[in-house]
């Protein structure tokens, strides 16, 4: 049995701890908050690109350009977004086993990975994947000017042939207690989902009035739709990230403040035992003498 300067010192130890996991749980908060804001920002933005592109694809199914090309499947570029920092319970592994179930899907096509984040490009690179490129400690804070960096390699990939698809893999962020792992198409533009119209099947609504050719408005507005789409994914993981965070922070100080009260527990039962031994000591002593 442990002695009561054992108890003690763990005591200490796991309050200390309890106090570190409790900063923790609400500096996630704190930073789950802007995050929260910054998902609610871009989502609009991102859904209605997504509607415009949709809308001209639809129109335009003569594929004229690079990234409405539809190709096979044989060479795929996987964006994998996961945190830069761990104490986020299961946040990057679920991330590791949804990369590791699309490559199971895909057994004969070349799957190359993008990745984002610290965790992700120290579990892949230690595995020997092949990695294009990787972004780390970067994700403090998202601006669209990372989405360029992380979607241009993948834009250029893309038109010059290397590749003939881009999925991305992130954690969508649904609520503080809620996020869901997204296996989403990125490129070609032609699979997002979309049927090929038919003779008076168009898309509700009018058509647009272009007031440039329309090369010129795709020339702009698809690699445009590609990083809008990378900056959405980007922010709803790092919302993720911090909810779950704070999620597996609050979970730790719970179960700290238990391990505490088993330990006092344990401390007092200790100590009752040594007075208890005394007492009869002395009575035992006391009875020798009389």
């Amino acid at each position: 049995m442990p002695n009561l300067l054992d108890i003690r010192r763990r005591i200490r130890s796991v309050r200390n701890t309890q106090q570190i996991t409790k900063a923790m749980k609400f500096v996630a908060a704190a930073k789950l908050k802007k995050a929260q804001q910054r998902v609610m920002t871009a989502r609009p933005y991102a859904r209605r690109m997504l509607q415009l592109i949709q809308h001209l694809a639809l129109r335009h199914p003569d594929q004229s350009h690079p990234l409405l090309q539809a190709r096979g499947d044989a060479k795929i570029v996987l964006l994998v977004i996961s945190g830069d920092k761990g104490l986020c319970g299961g946040f990057n592994t679920n991330i590791f086993k949804a990369a590791y179930a699309f490559m199971d899907r895909s057994p004969g096509a070349e799957v190359v990975l993008d990745v984002v984040g610290k965790k992700a490009y120290e579990h892949f690179s230690r595995r020997k994947y092949n990695i294009l490129s990787f972004y780390v400690d970067r994700l403090s804070f998202v601006d669209l000017e990372l989405a360029q960096q992380v979607a241009a390699p993948l834009l250029e990939r893309f038109v010059s042939g290397a590749a003939d698809k881009v999925f991305l893999v992130y954690n969508q962020f649904k609520s503080a207690a809620q996020q869901d792992i997204t296996v989403e198409p990125l490129l070609p533009i032609v699979d997002l989902g979309l049927e090929p119209p038919t003779a008076g099947a168009l898309p509700a609504g009018v058509d647009y009035i272009y007031d440039q050719p329309r090369e010129a408005i795709y020339r702009d507005l698809f690699p445009q739709h590609v990083i809008t789409q990378v900056y959405r994914a980007l922010v709803e993981s790092v919302a993720s990230e911090q909810s779950a965070r704070m999620t597996a922070m609050d979970a730790a100080t719970r179960n700290a403040g238990e391990m505490i009260d088993r330990l006092i527990l344990t401390r007092n039962q200790i100590r009752q035992a040594a007075i208890t031994k005394e007492i009869i000591e002395i009575v035992g002593g006391a009875a020798a003498l009389s």
